[in-house]
Order: structure tokens, then sequence, then C-alpha cells
């Protein structure tokens, strides 16, 4: 993209959610504001398409079209607005998923009036296909920062996203899973590189194949699943009939006997898979769930856990899989170890990148990225070593003054080797260079240690040894957050287990 191209779409992202500080003087949050712009975008390209040169028709009733938007204002205006909100969310495909339980909280008509003006100022069709997405991606990414409205945790960092998806390599003409997609950023990364020139050529069944037939995701959250249907929709994914490539239900409650190629995924934070519900003296309790499937190792409440087992059941026996999960699925005991010993055995579980703090809207997230292949069933294990990426020991990230960029992850994706992993050289070296990150273990090694932990670290934190050359203050100030939000979610854990008892 050119840097033209760049700066407009940034002004254009600045302009659209300046409005926003206008409206939160009525008390419109940035996630309500996210979601009229995604029904008044949509209404707006919809129209679009409709004249030439594009000419296609759409499934929008002429009564509740762009257009009658246009000529109201007032009390007249909020009124129609309403109205068409209510009336679109019973119209099938995505245009009835995308308006699902959708309604007005913009209270002032004048302020309405505005922002209708302000989308109908721009032709987001003539923009094409990269410019729309990145405003919409940038959009959300706006929303994201906002920690208040917990939309963070639907959001990872587009750098890691990228680097994943590298290392992987998808290919055309195959299918690609996320069982909790939130805004469908893997999707787009996929389908950026898959589409992109220098990595293939597609001919006219790979581009349809690419469109129609790719990509497979959950997720449960309704007001998260309609802003990922807009953004696939504004990248030109999926099909304007049908949202069911996308599905609301819980992934992890079945095995919907489907297999996946690739599955990327980063599975939403917290350990317990729980359900709130009202008692007998009408106070609000939660419930944890576990699903009992006759494909899982282990029957376990913790989240991660189960999504650990849900995507192995999911690949193909030649897919590949990458995905984000926190610290505890690598060392927790019990079930844990059941998992990972599993896991070790019935896939090839080749590499692990350890992330560093500080690239999350999450606070106190200490994650890595498991890459590991499907396979058949045999006697044998098929993991025969484990490459270890440190890229948290003395690495220090901000999200304002030092957010995690591409170039960040390229030696990592150099070192991994995505063309040919079987050709991977160790930067460590005990004597020459004991401060290389990059590191392996052989299966007997994982399978010594104590509960077959996957924590691994070898590398000496550099800030508890030169106290001259301290982190600045604020990211010290960030590690000392992460580290207490860390324990509480610790205590509560110990809490929540003592009061069952």
């Amino acid at each position: 993209m050119s840097k033209e191209t760049t700066s407009n779409t940034s002004s254009i992202v600045s302009k659209v959610w300046a409005f926003c500080q206008t409206l939160r003087d009525d008390g419109v949050g940035y996630g309500e504001y996210l979601q009229q712009l995604t029904y008044l975008l949509f209404l707006k390209m919809a129209d679009e398409y409709t004249k030439p040169p594009h000419n296609r028709k759409m499934p929008i009733p002429k009564q509740y079209s762009w257009d009658t938007l246009l000529n109201k204002s007032g009390s007249e205006l909020e009124t129609h607005y309403n109205k068409l909100l209510r009336e679109l969310a019973k119209e099938k495909g995505i245009l009835g998923q995308i308006f699902l339980k959708s309604r007005n909280e913009i209270q002032d008509p004048a302020k309405l009036y505005k922002l209708i003006a302000l989308i109908n100022a721009e032709n987001w069709i003539l923009m094409g296909v990269k410019d729309k997405g990145d405003i919409y991606e940038g959009l959300l990414e706006k929303n994201a920062e906002d920690t208040k409205s917990g939309a963070g945790q639907y959001f990872t960092p587009r750098a890691l996203i990228k680097t994943m998806v590298e290392c992987i390599r998808p290919e055309p003409k195959k299918t690609i899973a996320d069982p909790a997609c939130g805004t469908g950023g893997f999707f787009l990364a996929a389908y950026d590189f898959i589409s992109d020139e220098k990595n293939y050529t597609l001919d006219k069944a790979e581009k349809k194949f690419l469109k129609f037939d790719t990509f497979f995701g959950n997720e449960i959250v309704a007001s998260t699943r309609r802003l990922a249907l807009m953004n696939l929709f504004l990248h030109n994914i999926g099909d304007i009939d049908s949202a069911n490539f996308i599905s609301p239900n819980d992934s992890l409650i079945t095995d919907a006997g489907v297999r996946y190629d690739y599955i990327l995924a980063n599975p939403p934070f917290g350990k317990k898979s729980s359900m709130t519900f009202t008692n007998e003296e009408g106070e609000q309790e939660k419930e944890d769930l576990t699903y009992n499937r006759q494909d899982f190792w282990v029957t376990t409440s913790n989240k991660q856990l189960n999504f650990v087992q849900h995507i192995r059941t999911m690949l193909k026996t030649t897919g590949m899989a990458a995905v984000v999960l926190p610290d505890n699925v690598l060392f927790e005991g019990g079930v844990g170890e059941t998992v990972r010993k599993k896991l070790l055995e019935t896939t090839d579980l080749h590499t692990i990148l350890r992330l560093p703090t500080g690239i999350f809207y999450a606070n106190g997230v200490k994650a890595n990225v498991l890459f590991f292949d499907g396979k058949p069933s045999s006697k044998n294990p098929w993991t025969k070593e484990v490459w270890v990426y440190d890229y948290r020991t003395n690495v220090h990230h901000t999200l304002k003054k030092n957010p995690l960029k591409l170039e960040d992850l390229r030696d990592f994706i150099t070192l991994y080797n995505p063309k040919n992993r079987n050709k991977r050289k160790e930067t460590y070296n005990e004597k020459t260079n004991p401060e290389g990150r990059w590191r392996k273990f052989s299966y007997a090694e994982i399978i010594a240690r104590d509960k077959t932990s996957l924590d691994i670290t070898w590398l000496k934190d550099k800030s508890l040894a030169d106290l001259d050359n301290l982190p600045d203050p604020d990211v010290l100030a960030l590690d000392i957050v992460e580290n207490l939000e860390a324990g509480l979610e610790s205590f509560r854990a110990i809490i929540e287990s003592l009061n069952k008892k």
C-alpha cells in the first residue's frame, strides 16, 4: 500500500472515530458506536453495489435502503432508523445476521444525522477491498484499545497473527478454521497471504474457493460475530446470502465431525468455562462448565485445555495448527499434564514461541504460540523434538510506546524456516552463545521434566542482574501490574475452589 493510501486510510479512521468523542458525552461507548457504524456502513456499501458499474441485486427491501436515511431528520429519522433496524434483523443471510438484536444507541437524532452524512461522504466501494478493510480493521483496533469495553479480549495483535500465518504458509484450495474467531483477524491475514501474488498465482477456481469455501469459524458473542461478518464482507469474503461460515454456536459443545487443513486461533482468555445462573435466594452464582466429549482425553472446566483438545480433534491428520495459549497450559499439573502428554504423542508439537508481556489489550497475560501438526494414530509418539524461541526474557513491549511489530518477530520467522523445517539450526550454544533465543529439546528431555512442563526458560533475566540498565519506569510498572493481576487471578481460582468444598 502506498504512503498516500495509508495516510488517507488513517485520516478516514481518525475522522470517523473522532465523532465517537462527541457521542461519548451522550453515554455511547466505543463498542456501541462501532455497532452503529457497522449497520450504517453495511447499508451504504450495499447501496453502492446496486449502482453502476456493479449493478448487483441486494437483499435489502427498498423501504429500508440507504437512500431512505438521507431525506429525513429529527424524530422522523430516529423513528425510521429504529424501525429499519428491527425489520432488517428478520431478513435471511448475512443481512439478518448483521442486524440481529440491533438497536439504536444514538439518542440525539441530530448526531445520528451527522454520522449518516459522514459515512455518505465517502465512496467505500471505490476505495478497493484493502483500503476499506483497513479502515474497519483500524476501527476495531481503536475499540480494542478501550480497556473499559473489554473488546481487547477479542483482538490479537496483528503482527502476531501475520507471523503465525507466515509460519504456517496456508495454501490455496485448503480449509482454514478458527473455533473462537473474534472479529476474524486470522481469516483476513490468511486471505491476504493466499491472495498475495508474491506467494501464489491463483486461477479462477482457486479464487472462488478462497472467497466462498476456505474459512469456517465460531463466535458465541453476538456483537463480536456481527463485527466479524462485517469485517469479512468488507474484504469481499463470503456470500451475502449466507452467514453460515461463522457459526454462533459454542464450538466446544460437540465435535461437528468436520476436519480442517489449518487451524489458527487465540481462544478467549480466562481459565474457566462457566455459566451464570440465579439461585433460590435470588443471588447470581457461577457454575463451572465441563464438556463431556468422547474425543477429549480429559474432562475439565479449564477452557484453554478444552480448546487444545477440540483443536486437535478438528485438525486433519495432514493439517497444521498455530494456537495462542496462556502459560498455565504449559505447566499446570493434573489434567494439564495429561493434555500435554497426549498432544506430544498424537501430534507433532514442533515449535513454541514464548511471547513477551505488554502486547495484549488484556493485562496480565503471559502467552505462547504452540505450533503442531495433525497425525494419524500411531503406537509411537509423533513429537520427536520441540523447538522453543524465547521472545520474552529481556524483551519489553508496551501498547503505546513500543507496540509489537512484524519486524520484531522476523528473526523468529526466519529461524522457524517455514519452507523447510528440517533445516533448522539452533542459535543457542552452551559455550559459544548461551544468550541464543532458539533452542531445541528432545522428546525424552521434555518427558523427563516435572509434570512434562513445556514452560522452558534458559536465558538470564538481565533486569535482575544489571541495576544500571533497568527498563523504563513505565515498563517496570507494567510488569508489576501484570504480575499482580496474574497473582490475583490465581487467588480468585483458590477462593472459588475453597467455596465449593
